[in-house]
């Protein structure tokens, strides 16, 4: 990975890339302290590894804001792909993401399950910093490129980028849960978010729920008309859309399959004192992820008997997240008071029932803790897709292993072959548990292998290039030389869901 500061050239890059420009809250590189200060490095998560091919081939420009709330210098490219830095000031930071994209639509996209705020501030903010993004997008796009918008903190940047730059083909991909209706009106700027999406040519979504609501909200908000995957708005048509992610198959495999990542795996079951039962848990430390009753009921199934130590063990990975919101805070402390209580009751000296780590993991150490996992538990009360258990299924080549998955994850929508639970059903969860430790290793396997097919089929790369595919293609009504065009269903790339 080269990466070329800004101060070396005004790189032929950012005057030519303008074919494709993606555009998201954070670059695709973020800056990381070591032993020299501090040196740029790949931000972690699979929408780097999917659009990085695609823009380094048609020499493209990823903009979006550096981490960092003070002046800072970010290279020139990364991978051959120009980068263009959004600046967010603290304050900004405070009331934009913060407050309206995590204090507002947040929890309102994900079912409410915590209380959503309405401040005013807050959205003066979201709409000030997406009028810098949608500025940054039209001064770098070439005629008629491709802008291809990511997620909930820039939901207004389709609308403004139209008004500034008509030429351009606009697609938005959310990346969380859209929420139903009656959640989603609660809000008092419903009607500007609605049609700040609707300045896309393609809006797509994880699963054809979020789409269908949207649909539906787009015309009762604003008076769009047509079918759920047409929609007729301000003489355009937007294509509407299921798009679900995936997960970038051929790395983890690779890594799965490394002598070095396999021999830290063994080494983390004999460090754990060579357990019969491996439990794990990978999540960000959010209110959304179900932490707490999955721990619940482990915690009942120790007390049960069922499970015990030291022959048993789970592994709970929370990642840091957020650390500044007081809801997020209060989670660290409910999730780790009950951990200790947990552990007090039922653990041995030397073997813990539960081994909680609160720290971000390298790539090759969670692909590890996959391998040493005899069962995944994926229990979100609510998420888009979520992507560690494709992961867990991708690493396990061998078809060992079992998935416990939330019903409520957009990944339930796919995994044939993983144990469905309701997150709030702690009996639930604790039968999925224990139809896994009952379940014999054959049908085991033939779980795991119907999941590995399902997540071989479809890698995070052809997700993007549905995507664009689609984005591409002209809607019903649109005319070009060869007169109108079909309809998405009809002309849909492999992954692309019709809502209709």
């Amino acid at each position: 990975m080269t990466y070329q500061p800004a101060s070396q050239r005004e790189s032929e890059l950012v005057r030519a890339a303008a074919g494709l420009v993606v555009v998201s809250n954070r670059l695709p590189i973020r800056l990381e302290p070591d032993d020299a200060g501090a040196r740029w490095r790949p931000s972690p998560g699979g929408l780097v590894s999917a659009l990085t091919p695609a823009l380094r081939h048609r020499g493209g420009v990823w903009i979006g804001w550096a981490g960092q709330s003070g002046a800072v210098q970010i290279p020139d490219s990364y991978e051959d792909i120009a980068l263009r830095s959004v600046t967010i000031s603290a304050d900004e930071y405070d009331d934009f993401y913060v407050g309206f994209a995590n204090g507002t639509l947040w929890p309102l996209y994900h079912d409410a399950v915590r209380a959503p705020s309405f401040d005013r501030r807050w959205w003066q903010a979201y709409v000030s910093v997406n009028h810098r993004y949608a500025d940054a997008a039209a001064s770098a796009a070439s005629p008629g490129a491709t802008v291809w918008v990511h997620d909930y903190q820039l939901q207004l940047v389709p609308m403004m980028l139209r008004a500034l730059r008509p030429d351009v083909r606009i697609g938005f991909f959310l990346h969380i849960p859209f929420p139903p209706e009656e959640l989603f009106v609660q809000m008092p700027w419903r009607r500007e978010i609605v049609e700040g999406l609707l300045g896309a040519d393609l809006v797509g979504f994880q699963v054809p729920g979020a789409a269908r609501n949207f649909a539906r909200l787009a015309r009762r908000l604003t008076g769009a008309t047509g079918t759920v995957d047409t929609i007729r708005h301000d003489g355009r048509i937007v294509k509407v859309g299921a798009f679900p992610i995936s997960i970038d198959t051929a790395e983890i495999v690779k890594r799965a399959t490394n002598p070095h990542v396999i021999e830290r795996a063994q080494q983390i079951r004999a460090d754990l004192g060579s357990p019969d039962f491996v439990m794990l848990g990978v999540d960000r430390l959010d209110y959304t992820k179900g932490l707490q009753p999955r721990v619940r009921a482990v915690s009942e199934l120790f007390a049960e008997g069922t499970l015990t130590t030291p022959g048993d063990v789970m592994i709970q990975i929370a990642v840091p997240s957020r650390g500044e919101n007081a809801h997020y805070q209060q989670e660290r402390e409910d999730l780790e008071r009950l951990i200790g209580e947990v552990n007090g009751a039922h653990s041995q000296v030397g073997h813990a029932a539960i081994h909680y780590l609160h720290q971000s993991v390298d790539t090759d150490e969670l692909i590890a803790l996959y391998l040493a996992a005899d069962l995944m538990l994926v229990t979100p009360l609510r998420d888009g897709m979520n992507l560690v258990a494709k992961e867990y299924v991708a690493a396990h080549v061998d078809a060992t292993g079992a998935l416990v998955l939330s019903e409520f994850a957009g990944a339930a929508r796919e995994l044939d072959g993983a144990i469905l639970v309701n997150p709030h059903d702690l009996d639930g969860i604790k039968d999925a548990i224990r139809s896994v430790l009952d379940n014999d290793s054959a049908d085991a396997r033939a779980r795991m292998r119907r999941l590995r097919r399902i997540v071989t089929r479809r890698d995070v790369h052809a997700w993007a290039l549905d995507f664009l595919a689609m984005l591409r293609r002209p809607a019903t009504g649109e005319l070009d030389a060869g007169g109108p065009k079909p309809t998405c269903a009809e002309q849909a790339p492999p992954g692309y869901e019709s809502v209709a």
